[in-house]
């Protein structure tokens, strides 16, 4: 399998290169060269023939994933490196599903060590980077920004690993406490965490400069773990086809809450390579820069407004690019474009054809923090189950776009109530029980630096903290 960037001018790489790379240095995100074909039951399926009764999560994992990296890996050692990344979920079925009513259902992404979906691929991917890194005999510097849970569980799929330094950007005040005690409580000596005054844009944009800067990108070996990296949205892709399976193999519709686009696009990738899916509907709060899109087919940039759903907080959706390069029929040079003039001139418009082909299959939806709350109380009083502020946005997204008779919605439910204890406990009037992985957590030192959002600075920082001396 060869990859292959967004904006078409490097030259293609395979996976592993892929992995140590992250960001293509055109500015570009990679995606493969021409999507594999999943192996497939009986008409209308277009998914593995795997008995969801029968083998594990991890054996589905490493089925789906495997022509993504076939050449790179002996097949034993990437199913053992597959197998060991989901030991640590709290749950036998790495992602469980549970029915709401009317059609809908909830696939729980956040069993894994952060508490986050983001530890379904990162603990993946930090097993990756280390196979890879041993090979090679190398060592990086991971540079990363998060709007809320990314960051931790980065942090926790490669801390303590000696050939790996990892410096971890959040908005200076707009993550929650948990999610930010997550990741600068972690008393490690290669772990580094930097809060910037401004948004999570603001961070995204650092990290993208840097990676932009190819001499100092060199000189630092640096490296990315946020979903602009491939091999997150590979691993991500590996739950649509579950959630699939576990419904019969009936075409389903995808509820996703959705900030950077990574997880949906995972979706996206997923029904590429054959995976029957009816609808996305792309779930957002008040920053509803992607419900622009997908509703009216332009984008303007605005202010990012906190809510109570912050890992959402977001203006800029990178991955929001591979679905344009897809949209655009691979067409590089008209996909640099687009963005290049999206960023100047802080808008976008695709043409008809392109919004003729998203109509129907993408539904773009708005939720405001007081439909949150209620969402929260109403899920709590009607089912006695405990949500999240993005998983609330998502369900009520759903609710809004689902037709009966049209097959299951499933709604990604992204991170556990615990996370955001607060808002929980305020809409549904008790206190959220507390798991094991954040016992404590208050109670322990945090370590991060306080930066301005000045890319000399934060360079600065991140080439001290590349020499593991700081």
């Amino acid at each position: 399998m060869q990859y292959i960037s967004t904006r078409g001018e490097v030259s293609a790489l395979t996976f592993g290169d892929v992995l140590l790379t992250g960001l293509a240095s055109d500015g570009g995100l990679y995606v493969p060269q021409a999507w594999p074909e999943l192996l497939t039951g009986e008409p209308p399926s277009g998914v593995l023939s795997w008995n969801p009764d029968e083998g594990s999560y991890a054996d589905l994992a490493a089925e789906v994933m495997w022509p993504f990296v076939e050449g790179v890996y002996a097949r034993h050692r990437f199913e053992e490196i597959v197998g060991d990344a989901y030991v640590r979920f709290d749950h036998p079925d790495v992602v469980p599903m549970v029915e709401v009513g009317d059609g809908i259902w909830l696939m729980e992404l956040f069993y894994g060590p952060t508490l986050a979906f983001k530890d379904i691929a990162l603990q993946l991917v930090g097993r990756l980077f280390a196979e890879e890194l041993q090979r090679r005999g190398s060592q990086v510097t991971i540079v990363g920004a998060t709007s809320g849970d990314t960051g931790s569980a980065a942090i926790e799929a490669v801390k303590d690993r000696p050939n790996i330094q990892i410096v971890i950007l959040h908005p200076h005040g707009r993550v929650s406490d948990v999610q930010r005690r997550q990741m600068t409580t972690v008393d490690s000596p290669n772990v580094h965490n930097v809060a910037i005054e401004g948004t999570f844009d603001d961070c995204q944009d650092l990290v993208k400069a840097m990676f932009g800067d190819t001499a100092f990108r060199n000189e630092q070996r640096l490296s990315a773990v946020n979903s602009i990296n491939w091999a997150r949205v590979m691993a991500q892709m590996v739950y649509y086809v579950a959630a699939a399976q576990r419904l019969g193999n009936e075409v389903v519709s995808f509820c996703v809450p959705t900030g950077n686009f990574g997880n949906v696009f995972a979706g996206y990738a997923a029904q590429q390579m054959g995976l029957a899916v009816s609808r996305f509907v792309v779930a957002s709060n008040r920053n509803d820069i992607l419900t622009q899109f997908f509703t009216s087919g332009t984008m303007t940039i605005g202010e990012v407004y906190s809510t109570l759903s912050p890992s959402m907080d977001i203006q800029v959706s990178s991955n929001l690019e591979r679905l344009l390069f897809e949209l655009l029929g691979r067409d590089g040079r008209s996909t640099a474009r687009l963005l290049k003039d999206f960023r100047v001139a802080g808008q976008m418009r695709i043409s008809e054809s392109i919004r003729e082909v998203l109509r129907g299959s993408w539904v773009g939806i708005k939720v405001d923090d007081e439909t949150t709350l209620q969402t929260i109380a109403a899920c709590y009083r009607d089912s006695g189950k405990i949500i999240d502020p993005h998983t609330a946005v998502g369900l009520t997204a759903a609710r809004r776009s689902h037709v009966q008779g049209e097959g299951a919605m499933v709604v990604m439910a992204t991170a556990h109530p615990a996370k955001f204890a607060d808002t929980v406990q305020s809409a549904i009037g008790c206190s959220v029980p507390v798991p094991s992985a954040l016992a404590g957590l208050v109670d322990r030192p945090e370590r991060y630096e306080v930066f301005p959002n000045d890319l000399k600075t934060v360079k600065a920082h991140v080439a001290r903290c590349a020499t593991g001396l700081v």
